[in-house]
């Protein structure tokens, strides 16, 4: 169906995309960090002046909350995606730790770490909404792990008196890890071999998945 040409609304038309310009301020905490990233180098960023920025986020606080906000919800549906029940969890649990990998290493002249633990357990010292922020964020990223590890439970690929949530928390400690590492120095190889390591460790008493009725053989 041909949708009929919608009337153009008067007034001066948004000159922005506020996800994108959400992206590229993202990306300018991540390297400087909240307190370096001054309201200059946002409006360059974003390509927004500053009392655009200030109408569509808010002051730099909220517009930094806002790029937390984003990036749990952005690394929480990668994770999701990754760990996927189509895999067996050891698989998909390195799909996690490659992903980020890949992530923290974009830039390998200057490797980024994670963006959330980066930048905003700094902050979390002195704001609380970042604090809070902080351990939300981490928290839903280690629900995720125990869902798939709940899931690896249920279907006999773990054995049935596994704590899915201790399992979970090991899995979200090795993930910070390399995201620390990562910023502090350590080689992308060295931290490949240490989250194959970790995985094995992780699911040393998984098993083969149980098939199913009608499964492909």
């Amino acid at each position: 169906m041909v949708q009929k040409e919608l009337k153009r609304p008067r007034g001066r038309p948004r000159a922005y995309d506020p996800d994108d310009a959400l992206v590229q301020a993202t990306e300018s905490f991540w390297h400087a960090g909240f307190a370096g990233t001054s309201l200059d180098a946002l409006s360059a960023a974003t390509g927004m002046n500053r009392p655009s920025l200030y109408g569509a986020f808010g002051d730099k606080r909220e517009l930094y909350l806002a790029a937390l906000d984003r990036y749990v919800e952005v690394s929480r549906a990668d994770m999701v995606r990754a760990l996927s029940d189509d895999v067996p969890i050891a698989a998909g649990l390195q799909r996690v730790y490659d992903g980020a990998l890949a992530l923290y290493f974009a830039k390998p002249e200057a490797p980024l770490g994670c963006f959330l633990i980066g930048t905003a357990a700094t902050e979390a010292a002195v704001d609380a909404r970042v604090r809070a922020k902080l351990g939300t964020g981490l928290r839903e990223l280690t629900r995720t792990f125990e869902a798939r590890f709940r899931a690896g439970r249920k279907n006999g690929e773990i054995p049935p008196g596994t704590d899915p949530v201790l399992l979970a928390e090991m899995a979200g400690a090795v993930l910070h890890s390399i995201a620390l590492r990562a910023r502090a120095g350590d080689s992308r190889p060295s931290l490949q071999a240490f989250s194959r390591a970790a995985v094995k460790l992780l699911c040393g008493a998984a098993r083969p998945r149980r098939r199913t009725k009608g499964s492909a053989r």
